[in-house]
């Protein structure tokens, strides 16, 4: 096993330092993978002393591990005495906060890093959340560790794996985690909102159909991949038409009882597929999912953006909402259009 600091890497003024490292590593008996990954941290700093504590500070989000300290040069006792007076402040067993009263920024993802060692990665939805696909929230930091058993500490949640394939690994913030493709198996193991998940890390170019498969295929009996799969088989659904998708919505209001709306007219410049003008709500039908293409899902939002600026509310309905949602559909609208109503009367 490689040391959990070996192979520094030097800091020097102005420069950031590169804190963990990744690299392929041999095959693991038991391992299932075809490229186990091998993660430790490399951060070695040339000042010793309260010098030496402020780099390390400032590389790691303000965190520093008792190991780190003791390399430049920091005693026991140095240790006790700073933690006694408040410039060190405990997080988990070996690890400190330096000079802050509370962690801040990715503070508590550093710490949990520091405290697990070598071969762990940021995972599920710490992972989701730094690569931005899912809304940051109060919760444990969740890591996956290769290999051994970890003692579980407050604030820090472990899943255990024989091996982690180099290519389900990245760097991001300087952090290890696990590549997006492989966060959204983990994250389709739990509860969480796949749906916008994915549609999240398709609009960031973070994944394609392709990197999906790939880390399905990799992945073959993990716990989540036969939800992923069936979210992605259901994305190809039937491939109706604007016009389709029209006689659809039709049949909907006119079984709903609602009023009738006008259909494809122009409104600030946009052919929109509905209007109830007196009330300002539109309706939009999206006849072929947009995840993944950046340039639509920024037009479409420019478009949303110049509407509600106008006053509208514009309500987007998907084709497997009309399909397989119809009455939730016609109770949004028949919601929003009563909303529209007594605003227009209080008025």
């Amino acid at each position: 096993m490689r040391p959990a600091y070996e192979q520094p890497f030097w800091t020097k003024s102005g420069w950031d330092p590169q804190i963990w490292s990744i690299s392929a590593a041999g095959r693991t008996p038991g391992a299932k993978c075809e490229q186990p990954a091998r993660i430790w941290n490399t951060l070695v700093v040339e000042e010793r002393g309260d010098r030496g504590v402020e780099a390390l500070a400032a590389a790691q989000n303000d965190v520093v591990h008792s190991l780190q300290l003791a390399a430049i040069g920091m005693s026991r006792s140095a240790i006790r005495h700073r933690v006694d007076r408040g410039s060190l402040r405990p997080l988990l067993p070996g690890v400190f906060l330096v000079g802050h009263p509370r962690p801040k920024g990715r503070a508590a993802e550093t710490a949990a890093l520091l405290y697990v060692g070598e071969d762990a990665a940021l995972s599920h939805a710490s992972a989701a959340i730094l690569w931005g696909i899912r809304p940051a929230a109060p919760g444990d930091v969740i890591m996956t560790v290769v290999g051994r058993k970890v003692r579980l500490r407050k604030g820090v949640h472990i899943h255990r794996v024989a091996a982690l394939d180099l290519r389900h690994v990245r760097l991001r913030h300087g952090l290890p985690l696990t590549a997006p493709a492989r966060t959204l198996i983990d994250l389709a193991a739990g509860g969480d909102d796949l749906d916008a998940a994915l549609n999240e890390a398709r609009v960031q170019g973070l994944v394609d159909d392709a990197a999906l498969d790939a880390a399905l295929q990799r992945a073959p009996g993990r716990t989540g991949t036969a939800r992923l799969r069936a979210l992605l088989n259901a994305e190809t659904g039937p491939a109706l038409t604007r016009s389709e998708l029209e006689r659809r919505l039709r049949d909907l209001i006119r079984a709903g009882g609602l009023p009738w709306p006008q259909f494809n007219v122009m409104v600030r410049g946009y052919l929109v597929d509905a209007i109830w003008p007196e009330a300002r709500v539109i309706v939009e039908t999206d006849g072929y999912a947009v995840h993944g293409h950046r340039s639509a899902f920024e037009r479409d939002r420019r478009r949303d953006l110049t509407l509600a600026a106008a006053g509208y509310l514009v309500i987007r309905v998907s084709w497997r909402q009309l399909l397989r949602e119809p009455m939730a559909v016609l109770a949004r609208l028949a919601e929003s259009l009563a909303l529209a109503h007594e605003r227009a009367h209080a008025g």
